[in-house]
């Protein structure tokens, strides 16, 4: 079966039949002869009874097949002016090392290591050496603040800490040590011990736990790899924006490395010998998939790059990775393409650049504007393949399937289709279906396919109240949006920025779909603030191109929304900002800018990209007349 249409329809109607033919592709220690358990609604167990090991399905295997020699890891980091290859030879005796070095601090089968390291190999060595001998790994983003990285040692009960002395940003470094030092100062579960990276860029005096990485790593023996059972955990990942008690994801082992090798084959049309590379970070769900496990599973030479889309140096860095190691598939964050195109909207730094090896360009992290894809388009002559995807589920719910014979027509707006496995509904507030085009919640039934989350850490209950609760029978996606009468899917935004103005459910999407068509728009942000008369009205955030006068601009806006969407938008607040405030994952923090514009008190989000822009975009509320 090699069409869409034919493969999501056996994925629904014959599931164990699809996910056991899937499972094929991993060598497994017992293979599984069943793919899902549904007994203990809503949670699925795949492939019960099954055994196997991530770490060598990633890189052993490819060793044994007679590939020792070609590429696994590429690291490009500007930021240091360093080029390395690692090959899956060379992979394999790094992350050995590491593992037999974790087995040296007493790390067994099930126990918790965090990682809170920067965008270096180590980062990639220390998460494949979790899975080479069954710990369970907890990436923190490097530069996370002292409290955050203690929360994440405390819930996890982690029993080690590797880091490095740290990170470095395009116009500074971020030492670690400090942070790690008083994370575990006030953390009340201690580990038993810290393993430090030193880095040239950010040399730092070894406080007495910590011990040295290359010592260790010395000292080590190659461990080998542990067989696991499929619903062993592979990691726990905190969801980007967590606050307070965190939500940990908890990802297992076996659904998870048959997803990954699906979609690469299916989805991004990525195979051994190629190049796939995710720019992205490994403190994020990306990383996590398509940096560190599902390209080397498939067989492909992953690029782990330490830098920006614009300034390390210029808008031209994605366009120089590419050429320099002939990459077929870029997957990355809208806000990367928003980035570059509000730097260099003509193109100037891609003149002169040999592309030609670039395929596809795959785009995930929040709703791709469909201005910003068109650009894209336009610019690399190459299909922009959006994908809805979430920490939750660890690979697209959505997507178009360039592994297939018959690629979706694309919409402008839509990430297409549901991915085999993958029910999407639309439901109302009160849980019944919606018309075709009509906004409402977007659900998933269940059971999830492989490579969903099952629980959250240590938290089942909340996992069932926070994404089961809402709708029986259903996975609360938390994202609103509709399905047209093709069946294509339409994210427009998060529910709790799905506007009510004067009655009337306004999509914050659209609304910023519509600015960001003007040609002098960058990118935007529009989120609902409270009204005494309306309820809630737009308000917009409006960043420009590089060079563009501001001059009437904003009336400009303010005559397209009322042209696209209606007099009913009541769209007339709006100011022109330097930049939005984002997540270091690229997603914009709509509901900070909501509570700040409504004048409730904001406390800084922990996975803020750059704080200062708060202050920024407090000012132009002021203007507006709010954020008194």
């Amino acid at each position: 079966m090699t069409t869409y249409a034919d493969l999501h329809a056996q994925s629904m109607n014959d599931p164990e039949g699809f996910w056991l033919e899937a499972a094929q592709a991993i060598d497994w220690i017992t293979p599984p002869t069943t793919a899902c358990d549904f007994s203990n609604a809503p949670a699925a167990k795949w492939f019960p009874g099954a055994q196997l090991n991530t770490c060598y399905n990633a890189i052993d295997r490819h060793v044994v097949a007679g590939r020792g020699d070609e590429v696994a890891l590429i690291y490009d980091s500007p930021v240091t002016d360093t080029k390395r290859t690692f090959t899956f030879a060379n992979l394999q005796q790094e992350v050995a090392k590491v593992a037999g070095g974790l087995k040296a601090l007493n790390v067994q089968k099930g126990d918790r290591v965090l990682i809170y390291m920067p965008m270096v190999p180590e980062a990639i060595f220390a998460m494949l050496a979790c899975a080479r001998i069954g710990a369970v790994h907890s990436v923190v983003f490097g530069g996370f603040a002292a409290k955050e990285i203690a929360v994440r040692i405390n819930d996890a009960g982690a029993k080690v800490v590797l880091t490095a002395t740290g990170g470095i940003e395009p116009n500074r470094t971020v030492p670690y040590i400090p942070l790690v030092t008083e994370a575990l100062e006030t953390a009340d579960h201690k580990p038993e011990a810290v393993v430090c990276l030193q880095r040239p860029q950010v040399p730092g005096d070894l406080p007495a736990p910590f011990l040295d990485w290359a010592a260790w790593v010395a000292d080590a023996s190659a461990a080998d790899c542990a067989p696991l059972n499929a619903q062993d955990p592979l990691y726990i990942l905190y969801t980007s924006g967590t606050t307070g008690a965190p939500k940990g994801i908890v990802r297992e082992n076996g659904g998870h490395a048959v997803a990954m090798a699906w979609s690469m084959k299916h989805l991004y049309d990525v195979g051994p010998g190629q190049t796939f590379w995710a720019a992205s970070d490994i403190g994020w769900i990306v990383g996590h998939s398509y940096i560190a496990y599902a390209p080397l599973i498939a067989g492909c030479a992953t690029v782990l790059y330490e830098g920006k889309p614009v300034g390390t140096p210029d808008p031209g860095a994605f366009w120089r990775v590419i050429e320099d190691y002939g990459v077929r598939a870029l997957f990355t964050a809208p806000t990367a393409m928003r980035a570059i195109k509000q730097q260099d909207s003509e193109g100037a730094y891609l003149r002169g650049k040999d592309i030609s090896s670039l395929k596809y360009l795959f785009l995930a992290g929040e709703r791709c504007d469909p201005p910003t894809a068109a650009w894209a388009e336009d610019l690399l002559q190459v299909p922009i393949i959006d994908n809805w995807w979430q920490t939750e589920t660890a690979w697209a719910i959505c997507s178009n399937f360039m592994g297939l014979n018959d690629p979706m027509v694309m919409k402008p707006g839509s990430p297409s289709k549901p991915s085999p496995g993958y029910d999407v509904q639309v439901l109302s507030d009160a849980g019944e279906p919606v018309a075709a085009g009509e906004i409402g919640n977007l659900v998933v039934k269940l059971p999830l396919p492989p490579s969903c989350f099952g629980t959250l850490w240590r938290a089942h209950d909340r996992w069932i109240e926070t994404y089961m609760r809402e709708f029986p029978g259903y996975y609360q996606t938390g994202d609103a949006g509709m399905i047209d009468q093709d069946g294509y899917v339409f994210v427009m935004s998060r529910t709790d920025d799905v506007m009510n103005v004067a009655g009337h459910r306004l999509s914050t999407g659209a609304f910023e779909e519509v600015i960001a068509s003007h040609p002098a728009v960058a990118e935007c942000a529009v989120v609902g603030i409270a009204d005494d008369l309306k309820g809630q009205l737009p308000l917009g955030l409006i960043v420009l191109k590089a060079g563009q006068s501001t001059d009437g601009i904003l009336q400009d806006c303010i005559r397209l929304i009322r042209e696209k969407i209606g007099p009913v938008a009541a769209f007339k607040l709006a100011a022109i900002v330097p930049r939005l405030p984002k997540t270091r994952s690229g997603k914009i923090l709509r509901a900070t800018i909501r509570k700040m514009a409504d004048g409730e008190a904001v406390a800084v989000p922990p996975t803020i990209d750059d704080p200062a822009i708060l202050d920024e975009i407090r000012t132009e509320l002021k203007k507006l007349g709010y954020a008194q």
